[in-house]
């Protein structure tokens, strides 16, 4: 079992911190993969390094597994972060674009309906990530963040993005590359201490927190989150919840009348991160004040239908 690592030559915010990581002791040429990709080996870890967009090359995993024989475990993505804000960011977050319909063009990678794996070391790593950060002193100039689940590319094995933003100033900046390198290295045990956020053997009758409505930057998620011993799968902001308001048609208020891919996207969301966590309990946890009367009424209705259980802060502490 390997872990792949995956970062483009196209982006400083990709490739600073893979060469960050590669700097540091135990690593060794890795397998031919194909001819305009590099890979880089330490113990059970696998850095390939490409040249184009991060979210176009699909399946990866897939492909890796076809050509070495080695099975993979899981997929972490080097990226930039881009914001309208242009707040410098260091940002951790799932894949995928459930609630586009068949047919539609996914802008940035991924294919219609469908939700990657969610890494279950994200919650842990959010929260070792903010150490980092704060012990070099790149707090609180950088937000320390999840996002919600949005772009590709597709996986097949639980995946995460670790992001540099939001300008290109920020993507270039050697301290912030750094600590992502130091966030891989200390999260996956290449130093020689435990890995970080390692379900298989911390999952001891564990919550995973299922986030639903809100803002990108998952704020009332967040608060909850950043809690110790807390998991996290994927995280569905409001623009993934598409619900066609029932005052501006004919249908009624009652969950299965209004359209929408909302229930789509809730249950892509919900069975990945279900298989991402095996054993574990997922808990639907919503941004109550993102959402109008109806909207609530119908998403409650919905997860009650579907036997998933909501809970408040508390529920996962």
């Amino acid at each position: 079992m390997v872990i792949l690592l995956v970062a483009t030559t196209s982006d400083p915010a990709s490739i600073n911190p893979a060469n960050a990581l590669l700097a540091k002791p135990g690593w060794e040429p890795g397998p031919h993969f194909q001819e305009d990709m590099k890979s880089f080996v330490n113990g059970g870890v696998r850095v390939l390094i490409h040249g184009k967009s991060i979210v176009v090359e699909d399946d990866l995993d897939k492909r890796w597994e076809e050509k070495t024989g080695e099975v993979v475990e899981e997929v972490i993505f080097f990226s930039k972060h881009t914001a309208v804000s242009n707040k410098p960011a260091l940002t951790v977050h799932p894949i995928g674009v459930p609630h586009l319909r068949e047919g539609d063009v996914p802008p940035q990678g991924g294919k219609p309906g469908w939700a990657a794996l969610p890494s279950p070391r994200m919650g842990p790593w959010l929260r070792h990530l903010k150490k980092l950060a704060q012990a070099h002193n790149l707090v609180p100039e950088f937000e320390i963040t999840l996002e919600a689940t949005h772009h590709g590319p597709l996986t097949n094995k639980p995946t995460m993005f670790l992001e540099i933003g939001s300008t290109d100033d920020y993507w270039k900046r050697q301290d912030a590359a750094d600590v992502m390198a130091q966030l891989v290295w200390e999260g996956l045990g290449l130093g020689g201490g435990a890995d970080i956020g390692n379900w298989s053997r911390e999952n001891a009758k564990k919550k995973v927190l299922l986030g639903i409505g809100g803002g990108h930057y998952a704020p009332r998620h967040m608060d909850v989150v950043l809690k110790d011993d807390v998991w996290v799968g994927h995280l569905l902001s409001g623009y993934a919840l598409p619900m066609e308001d029932p005052s501006q048609s004919n249908t009624g208020t009652n969950a299965k009348e209004i359209g929408g891919t909302w229930r789509a996207s809730i249950t892509a969301a919900y069975e990945a991160t279900r298989s991402a966590f095996p054993g574990g309990e997922i808990i639907a946890h919503l941004d109550h004040k993102s959402f109008k009367s109806w909207q609530k009424t119908a998403i409650t209705a919905f997860l009650g239908e579907k036997n998933i259980k909501i809970g408040k802060p508390n529920d996962f502490y």
